[in-house]
């Protein structure tokens, strides 16, 4: 059977509706993990997402900031919402989806962006920020022959030196310090975890998810950044059919400064 997974940071749910109710119905993914809702529960648009088929929803969410929700086809059960850090923040959400006779761990996070000065001495943001990364060594891929796990989300952090527009010019700019992308890459490993988007381009082909608002002409400019990500455990990555970065959202009508990220997978 095929299994799609989408991920987006959405830069507010309720503001984004029509562009995520496009996604759902050109592309209809069986699992969607939205980053940044910026919505506290009692006003999540559920009847929105029902009305489109999608009826299983997981949230935690907060007023005005982060927030994560997972919104699925099919019956997904709530496993974890942790508070990384001990700060309240909405940033971490996990569920269980049944496919293909196996039972997928769904990990969706929101990583702290760390603010601009890359100096954890003088910016608490970035303290934060390393300080999240350094506690998700704690979640490990996990995994068996009847199981499987994914972590998708905005993890912040563009990790390899063509998941930018420039190493070279970003190599002190929040998202691509050395000290953020060694660690980063660091936890990945240790917990066992596949760079599913990177499995099967070259490394020395750019890879962008985001591109800043800033930007006069984000298209022409291209400077974009991978912080988008989508891993798995070793035990899915075979079954990996495809992967497709939505790079024309970025032009739909009020867009996110981030696309969708959708893996397909081909699960026995």
């Amino acid at each position: 059977m095929t299994f799609t997974i989408a991920t987006w940071n959405i830069n507010s749910v309720r503001l984004r509706m029509p562009i995520i109710e496009r996604l759902l119905l050109e592309r209809a993914p069986d699992i969607l993990c939205l980053q940044e809702t910026k919505c506290p529960d009692d006003l999540f648009p559920f009847a929105a997402f029902r009305k489109l088929g999608y009826e299983h929803i997981s949230i935690s969410g907060q007023k005005g900031y982060h927030g994560v929700a997972t919104i699925a086809r099919r019956p997904i059960e709530t496993i974890e919402k942790r508070d990384f850090c001990v700060k309240g923040d909405c940033r971490h959400l996990s569920v269980r989806i049944a496919a293909g006779g196996k039972s997928l761990l769904v990990h969706n996070f929101y990583v702290p962006a760390g603010g601009d000065e890359p100096d954890p001495e003088i910016n608490w943001k970035f303290r934060h920020k390393l300080d999240f990364v350094s506690e998700m060594n704690a979640i490990r891929a996990e995994h068996d022959e009847l199981s499987g796990s994914l972590l998708v989300g905005d993890l912040n952090i563009a990790p390899l030196e063509h998941d930018v527009w420039s190493h070279k010019q970003l190599l002190n700019v929040v998202s691509h310090t050395p000290v953020e992308t060694e660690s980063f890459e660091a936890m990945r490993k240790a917990g066992d975890w596949v760079d599913l988007m990177r499995l099967n381009v070259p490394l020395d082909q750019k890879l962008y998810t985001w591109w800043s608002y800033r930007a006069q002409d984000w298209e022409l400019s291209n400077r974009g950044r991978r912080l988008d990500h989508v891993w798995s455990s070793p035990n899915l990555a075979a079954s990996l059919s495809g992967i497709e970065i939505l790079r024309e959202a970025r032009g739909w009508d009020r867009p996110s400064d981030h696309v969708p990220v959708i893996a397909r997978f081909d699960l026995d």
